[in-house]
């Protein structure tokens, strides 16, 4: 039996922030999909694994679990975490063991009873479409190139029909619902892309939703202006979205404007948060990680919060800023652009500790249905050392 490995950057460093030690690339969204779900569609494989040292002990829902590559022998594929595959079928094996884009080798082939040597087998290549990702930055990159044909792919199943009071603008057949729940009133925009809402969603009335859209099974959208936005599971959102993507288990269930941003799991905003997108030059967004700086090129850029950081009410998050994973922001003065993990207020000079952190954690996971067993408390506390150590 063939099994899928994810292979993540042996140091994935500042450009992945706030993500770096905290979730697999593989476990991030790019457009409506995981990348690990895109890798499993294109080579028809499921995951065995995620191969990456700076995730050790990574645990999630529905995650394969984090092996080293000793692990790895043959019949095996091992698919790059950074890179985004295209939306077609591809059989590697002994006779195409590689894919390349644009010279740089992305998935390989490992026969039978070879071990993988990070390197896969030399012979015949094949060159393949797709999306290299150069940091967290670029999961809005992605969003802006796949989710529009990602929700229209949905418009070939059978769906719901659009229920009765709500207000669809252009073609009913790109209003994709899937056994979600609508109120009246909701309006559809589907001009420029299709909305899809996944298994048990929900659309509160008085919620705009301007496609592409698309919102994952348990997801509530609570009123409010929704455009060119993926939300996996769980997710509340109510507010101005635009251009933005969240893995799963986000809360923003008030208003404030939410551009171009990431966001992680278990994430909640406070109301009134804001982020700013847009340079007043209109220059490309540069970010600022522990004294590193990083080029995006993007002019269109917001956050990138980490998974489970919090922000108080009446945050205001400049162009570009990165909040790390476990902070909790409040407090006087600007944001700074760069928030360390588990910090507890603006700079990062006290941290919540372990203890409160998986407190918390305690209270917030079963809210959304998922049980803290010991072995997601494990993980939690590897996250929190990884990550202040």
């Amino acid at each position: 039996m063939t099994r899928l490995y994810l292979l993540e950057p042996e140091a994935p460093g500042a450009a992945w922030a706030p993500f770096t030690g905290v979730r697999p690339i593989a476990e991030l969204r790019a457009g409506a999909w995981l990348i690990r779900e895109r890798w499993e569609a294109t080579l028809g494989v499921g995951a065995a694994g995620i191969i990456g040292s700076h995730v050790n002990g990574f645990a999630d829902v529905d995650s394969p679990p984090v092996v080293s590559a000793d692990r790895v022998v043959g019949p095996a594929l091992v698919a790059r975490s950074d890179f985004v595959p295209p939306r077609e079928a591809i059989q590697l094996g002994p006779d195409c063991p590689r894919l390349i884009h644009e010279g740089a080798t992305v998935a390989w082939w490992v026969p039978p009873q070879a071990a993988w040597n990070g390197s896969g087998q030399e012979g015949q290549e094949r060159a393949v479409g797709g999306l290299p990702l150069r940091g967290a930055f670029d999961l809005v990159t992605a969003l802006e190139r796949l989710l529009a044909s990602d929700c229209l792919e949905f418009t070939a199943a059978a769906a719901d029909p659009v229920p009765d009071g709500c207000v669809v603008i252009g073609d009913p057949t790109r209003v994709v619902c899937l056994g979600a729940s609508v109120e009246p009133g909701t309006v559809f925009d589907v001009r420029e892309g299709a909305v899809v809402l996944a298994e048990g969603a929900y659309a509160r009335s008085g919620t705009r939703l301007e496609g592409p859209v698309y919102a994952g099974p348990g997801t509530r959208l609570l009123g409010g202006q929704l455009r060119h936005c993926a939300f996996g599971p769980e997710c509340r959102v109510h507010g101005e979205v635009a251009g933005s993507v969240f893995v799963g288990y986000g809360n923003k269930s008030h208003d404030g404007f939410l551009g171009h941003t990431a966001v992680g799991q278990w994430v909640n905003l406070g109301a009134g948060t804001i982020t700013s997108n847009l340079k007043n030059t209109y220059g490309p967004v540069r970010l600022e990680v522990a004294g590193e700086r990083i080029e995006t090129a993007r002019t269109f850029l917001g956050s990138l919060l980490g998974d489970h950081a919090k922000t108080a009410i009446g945050t205001l998050l400049g162009t570009g800023t990165v909040i790390g994973a476990g902070a909790n922001v409040f407090g006087p003065g600007p944001v700074p652009k760069f928030v360390p993990p588990f910090a507890w207020g603006l700079l990062g000079e006290a941290r919540l500790d372990v203890e409160g952190f998986l407190r918390v954690a305690r209270r917030v996971l079963p809210r959304r249905g998922i049980e803290v067993t010991v072995e997601r408390e494990t993980a939690l506390r590897q996250l929190y050392n990884r990550q202040v150590s």
